[in-house]
């Protein structure tokens, strides 16, 4: 028995609340009603769309988190962090950042995503890429969404270098991957204290 109109929008609450980035399609899966439901359900109790609350989550998380650039200048939307550790942010690829002739994204988005990405998970207040390696695995089109996400080594690297891999994704297939070879004034995280 499906719970009535009331009973659905209390649950939607609470799986939003427990879930901001659960999308309409899996709320539509999982309550066994329709797409057009389910925002409607949103609408009525004022609850954003899918990519405001990313974006509003993801302000009061790493707004205080990332040290080495404001979050102003990293390009895509982080929507998780743990600095020194790993990283991960979002960018739809829009119809703007893609060439006219094909609706392929330009390399540099996609790069300027992960490196901004690899900048913001180091914990230094300056923190500078030195060298980097990167490998476009597939092309990009407007309208996917990339997932970039950003793993430092636990290795030390001549005193105040650190490496960070990062690796996009759409859906689950692999796009960008790239290694980072970073500055950093000074040495905090566990695996690199002196």
């Amino acid at each position: 028995m499906r719970p009535s109109k009331r009973e659905r929008q209390n649950l939607l609450q609470e799986t939003i609340h427990e879930n901001p980035f659960i999308t309409d399609e899996e709320l539509a899966e999982k309550f066994s009603v329709s797409v057009q439901t389910i925002r409607l359900d949103r609408m009525e109790l004022a609850i954003p769309e899918l990519r405001e609350r990313i974006k509003t989550v993801a302000e009061k998380h790493v707004e205080d988190e990332v040290r080495a650039l404001p979050i102003e200048e990293v390009i895509g939307d982080i929507i998780d962090i743990e600095l020194d550790e790993s990283a991960i942010s979002i960018f739809d690829v829009k119809k703007e950042h893609t060439f006219k002739r094909n609706a392929i994204a330009r390399g540099h988005h996609l790069f300027a995503q992960a490196n901004s990405l690899a900048v913001a998970v180091i914990n230094d207040a300056l923190a500078l890429t030195v060298k980097v390696n990167i490998h476009f695995t597939r092309p990009v089109k407007a309208g996917e969404r990339v997932i970039a996400k950003a793993k430092v080594r636990r290795q030390q690297w001549q005193g105040d270098r650190t490496i960070v891999d990062v690796k996009s994704y759409v859906d689950k297939e692999l796009v960008f991957k790239g290694e980072f070879e970073m500055f950093r004034s000074s040495q905090t995280s566990e695996g690199e204290k002196a």
